[in-house]
């Protein structure tokens, strides 16, 4: 079970661009050469035309505008609980297109026989069930990345604005500051803004590890489940892998049954709570390198082991 280190820590950027790297990479490889990609290509292709998909974008842009503008009387800590509700916002988006996508492009079509006209090409169930996996990761991954590019511009533009807001006044005295990538002076505050959107970056990748892996067990159960069951399912695991941490914590130590349950559950569900970054951005204290490794490597595991279900499920499905 992952838990959080939020002290001191190296810089998770790097970490962060070498698994951008290889998520891109294998991606692109896989689309280019394994016929799993191409029923990826297929996948995303159908997704981006889907209206849910353009709605569930600009609903969550829209969300990030209001927030901007919704004051939550916390003086200096306003940009830290902008951040955390649009994180939050842009989790929520993820879950529900990703659900949605696995109900609609796996479930669908098997119950609508369109699987069958796939798999009487030279397409097997497998490739079918990882293309589809990957192109909804694909898709998914776009979500984030156009979200995240609108949330960094406004959690900049707002630092600003909450400066301007509980500065004393003095709006035409600038402090100016040096960068060491930069030949020139700026004023003392872009840094600071620079640093505070900066902050977004790994709460939104670890964001996106939590959607994968939820996306995962979506696109494996929806080998053999409608959408309303995989919607319930999916909802019910998310809550409870957000308090599998509390429940082996406040497991009662004399009710055997209790704490085999508990530890059961903590072993079986994801621990989503893993994932969370409350914690950092309350704090404002950086997330470590470190972290963001062992979560991309239990995330990889999590997601290996639904994908592999999904496998097993879908391998003697009736599509008669």
């Amino acid at each position: 079970m992952l838990q959080p280190l939020f002290a001191a820590a190296s810089s998770p950027f790097p970490m962060i661009g070498i698994l951008l790297a290889l998520l891109v990479g294998g991606l692109l490889l896989a689309n280019s050469f394994t016929r799993a990609g191409a029923v990826a290509r297929g996948t995303v292709k159908e997704a981006v035309r889907q209206p849910a998909f353009l709605l569930t974008i600009g609903v969550t842009a829209l969300f990030l505008i209001a927030l901007k503008y919704i004051p939550f009387f916390a003086g200096k800590e306003e940009t830290k609980f902008y951040i955390e509700c649009s994180l939050a916002t842009i989790l929520l988006s993820g879950l529900t297109l990703g659900v949605w996508l696995a109900s609609t492009s796996v479930a669908d079509e098997i119950e609508g026989k369109t699987a069958m006209t796939l798999l009487s090409k030279p397409v097997n169930r497998r490739q079918f069930v990882l293309g589809k996996y990957l192109g909804i990761l694909q898709t998914l991954l776009l979500l984030v990345v156009v979200s995240g590019v609108l949330l960094y511009f406004f959690t900049y533009e707002k630092t600003g604005y909450d400066a301007r807001e509980s500065s004393s006044g003095r709006l035409d005295f600038v402090e100016w500051t040096s960068v060491s990538w930069l030949p020139f002076e700026v004023p003392t505050a872009v840094p600071q803004r620079w640093d505070m959107a900066t902050r977004t970056i790994p709460g939104l990748t670890l964001i996106f590890m939590e959607i994968a892996v939820v996306t995962a067990i979506s696109v494996a159960i929806s080998t053999r489940v409608p959408m309303l069951v995989n919607v319930v399912t999916c909802l019910t695991i998310f809550v409870v892998g957000h308090l599998t941490t509390v429940l082996v914590q406040s497991a009662l130590k004399d009710q055997v049954f209790v704490v085999f349950v508990a530890r059961l559950l903590s072993t079986v569900l994801p621990t989503l709570e893993s994932f969370n970054m409350d914690a950092a951005i309350a704090t404002g204290r950086a997330i470590p390198a470190e972290y963001i490794g062992y979560s991309a490597l239990y995330s990889t595991c999590y997601i290996t082991a639904a994908i592999l279900l999904g496998f097993i499920l879908f391998e003697d499905r009736d599509l008669a």
